[in-house]
């Protein structure tokens, strides 16, 4: 997310166009209460015990309107925040400051509730070997900054898009005619250098995803008991995922199965955000 170039082909339009949705011609508000620059000062105040992350990005939201804004940061992504703690100084033009404070702070809370909620599922894993994955249920053009803030919680990225990897579900299999089909024709088309998952629901659909040779079987939806037999039944024929319905709340029933990924959309389409808030802005 440092990267420059990374910042500038990915993040950089997004950053764009959520500003753009906020500021149309002007912010009235500010304008009619600041007719002319002058420089200030604003505090970005910690409200709630967390995983800070997205800093650069909160960061790039004010350089974008105005390349002389400065930041001074007292944390860095990754880091545990705590309630009432300061975070950073923001100086620059005050019409910068608030034409900029909620599209930099949407982000910086969204991202920081995201690797705040990681976090704490990752921690419960602690100890074992399974790796806790994030999805494809990301908010429409927040999934660059969602995912990266499942990384900087302690979570692994699973693919990031359509063309990143091949993810045989339901659908797939219904319209390749069955688990078999599905994996020999993906075998077919796709570059020797791709894995071939494919999603199973049932115990049968095991024994036929890996003895049709696919490299990751997901178990979707199953009891911890059918978990445990599937594991048995492919025998490390391929590495093994489980899905449905993960949540804090529950994912400690699925510490003693011995699968090798748990996968959890609630990651990204679930965590609150952490409250986080630009205090005592003046004139400097």
């Amino acid at each position: 997310m440092n990267n420059q170039i990374t910042m500038t082909l990915n993040t950089d339009p997004l950053l764009l166009q959520a500003l753009r949705e906020d500021i149309t011609c002007e912010d009235i508000t500010t304008n009619s209460v600041m007719r002319n620059a002058q420089t200030g000062e604003v505090q970005l105040i910690c409200k709630q015990d967390g995983i800070i992350a997205g800093l650069h990005i909160f960061e790039r939201v004010f350089t974008l309107l105005d390349p002389d804004t400065q930041i001074q940061f007292y944390c860095e992504d990754g880091d545990e925040v705590k309630n009432g703690q300061l975070m950073a100084t923001v100086t620059g033009d005050i019409r910068v400051l608030l034409s900029g404070e909620r599209v930099a702070l949407n982000y910086l809370q969204r991202m920081s509730g995201i690797a705040t909620y990681t976090h704490s599922i990752a921690k419960l894993l602690e100890g074992s070997h399974t790796k806790l994955l994030d999805t494809r249920k990301t908010t429409p053009n927040m999934r660059v900054f969602e995912k990266y803030a499942v990384k900087v919680g302690g979570g692994y990225n699973h693919r990031f898009n359509l063309s990143d990897g091949i993810l045989l579900k339901d659908n797939h299999i219904g319209a390749a005619g069955s688990v078999t089909k599905a994996v020999q024709m993906a075998k077919e088309y796709a570059p020797f250098v791709r894995k071939i998952e494919i999603e199973v629901e049932d115990l049968d659909m095991v024994k036929e995803a890996a003895d049709a040779g696919a490299d990751i079987i997901m178990l979707d939806n199953m009891t911890p008991d059918m978990m445990k037999e599937a594991i048995r039944i492919i025998d490390g024929r391929a590495e093994t995922e489980c899905s449905g319905n993960v949540t804090r709340e529950n994912v400690e029933r699925l510490l003693d199965i011995g699968v090798d990924y748990i996968s959890s959309g609630a990651l990204t389409h679930s965590a609150p955000i952490l409250d986080i808030s630009l205090k005592n802005l003046h004139a400097i």
